[in-house]
């Protein structure tokens, strides 16, 4: 996989995880599951159904949501990639879905999956990067 499929299936898992448990939620869940409708079978597109359907609703009791949005982070970018693998043609939809729903977000709800700290102590060095490539 490229990595600009790659950054597309971490981008498109942000904006699902990020609109989880708000007002852009049904619309979002919609569209996954139009993306997921293409290739998979009615068993495969039940359990997608059911995988967001539990992860909304965890982010929805969570005293923490956006810790829990951490989590899923990591499980819709395998998900994704794993679609844009099968189906390279759902990359448009996917790209689209992500702009509009990063668009309708809160600015404070577009980066909160994303946050990085860092910290060096005792004469350390810290080499980081985001969504990027370093060169030195």
């Amino acid at each position: 996989m490229t990595q600009e499929l790659a950054a597309l299936a971490e981008t498109g898992a942000a904006a699902v995880v990020a609109a989880m448990a708000t007002d852009l939620w049904q619309n979002t869940r919609g569209a996954v599951l139009r993306l997921f409708h293409r290739d998979e079978t009615p068993d495969r597109r039940a359990a997608i159904a059911t995988q967001l359907d539990r992860n909304a609703a965890l982010v929805d009791e969570a005293t923490a949501p956006d810790d829990v949005r951490r989590t899923l982070l990591g499980l819709w970018t395998l998900e994704l990639t794993a679609l844009l693998e099968r189906s390279p043609s759902c990359r448009q939809d996917l790209a689209r879905l992500a702009a509009e729903v990063g668009a309708a977000l809160p600015q404070e709800r577009r980066t909160v999956l994303f946050a990085q700290t860092n910290d060096a102590r005792d004469s350390g060095t810290i080499i980081a990067v985001q969504h990027g490539d370093l060169h030195a």
